[in-house]
């Protein structure tokens, strides 16, 4: 009897720790477990301790609430100018309404995968082959937000889509390694011209410039030589003015009409020297050659004319 006792109680234990692991449900962070009574949605618990109704209330859908990665598989998508291209991405999407996610479709994965696919075929579809390499991400926002608009009623939202590889045929490579080399040139050689025309431009600016300063340093030269020389003349007149004045100063005084005339018969006996210099081919002889004291005598008397009225004046 006792031993049919402790049975029962051992038995009676082992169906309420049973009944415990079953009811009390740790939900882990950033996790939701979707809670069916009796076959029908009953509840979304969320990161915590929960206990169920035994027997009644079962876990019947657990979702991560993190951000997940989906792979999507190279595909053949054909471009608006008829290439076959393999392309391939990821997707990255999140969990927001458990419920929706559990019963608005049976496998959310596949479906966004598939749809994904889809997708990225008609958006290719739509662009050249050169523009799929340089609009991937006009590419992938198209396909974010027609992602986005079909698993709204899933209540998943599709964060981003990435694509990963475009691999065109060899033959259309080979085609485009072909092109770019062509380009490279063309652009090599262009800048060759551009470089070969800014240094020619360079050059005539620097011999505009080495001429401009030429001129401007002939002007100047000229400009100097013109004030030098008339510096030098006014000097020379200056000095003549001053020379004249002490003449008619000397004559004015006492002996000065003696000087004059010794002067005078001075010069006219050395000019007279030279009429027979050998470098002249012609001479000319005044008349009366001998006749000195007649020309100091006309001297004597310009000087005694232009003398007197200056005299008077004074």
């Amino acid at each position: 009897m006792d031993q049919g006792i402790l049975l029962l109680v051992l038995v009676i234990a082992a169906v309420a720790f049973v009944v415990l692991l079953k009811t009390a449900i740790v939900v882990p962070q950033q996790s939701a477990y979707v809670v069916e009574r009796l076959g029908k949605y009953s509840s979304t618990l969320h990161a915590g301790f929960h206990i169920l109704v035994p027997f009644i209330e079962r876990i019947a859908y657990r979702h991560s609430l993190k951000e997940d990665a989906l792979d999507i598989a190279e595909q053949i998508c054909i471009t608006k100018d008829n290439v076959q291209v393999g392309i391939d991405g990821v997707l990255y999407l999140q969990v927001l309404d458990p419920a929706r996610a559990s019963y608005g479709i049976a496998n959310y994965h596949f479906a966004i995968s598939q749809l994904a696919q889809t997708t990225l075929r008609s958006e290719i579809g739509k662009i050249d082959l050169d523009r799929t390499f340089e609009e991937r991400a006009t590419i992938n926002s198209n396909v974010v937000r027609e992602l986005d608009k079909a698993t709204e009623p899933w209540g998943v939202k599709v964060l981003r889509y990435e694509i990963r590889n475009i691999n065109p045929p060899a033959d259309v490579l080979q085609a485009m390694e072909k092109q770019m080399r062509a380009e490279r040139e063309k652009r090599a050689v262009i800048l060759t011209s551009e470089g070969d025309r800014d240094a020619k431009i360079n050059q005539a600016e620097g011999e505009k410039q080495r001429v401009i300063k030429e001129s401007e340093a002939n002007k100047q030269q000229q400009i100097n030589e013109a004030q030098g020389e008339a510096a030098a003349i006014l000097a020379v007149a200056t000095a003549t003015a001053e020379g004249l004045r002490r003449v008619g100063e000397s004559l004015a005084g006492t002996g000065g009409i003696e000087a004059m005339q010794l002067r005078v018969a001075e010069e006219y006996i050395k000019q007279f020297g030279r009429l027979a210099d050998e470098a002249a081919s012609t001479l000319i002889v005044p008349a009366n050659l001998s006749d000195i004291s007649s020309m100091i005598a006309l001297a004597t008397s310009v000087v005694k004319n232009q003398t007197r009225p200056a005299a008077s004046t004074g």
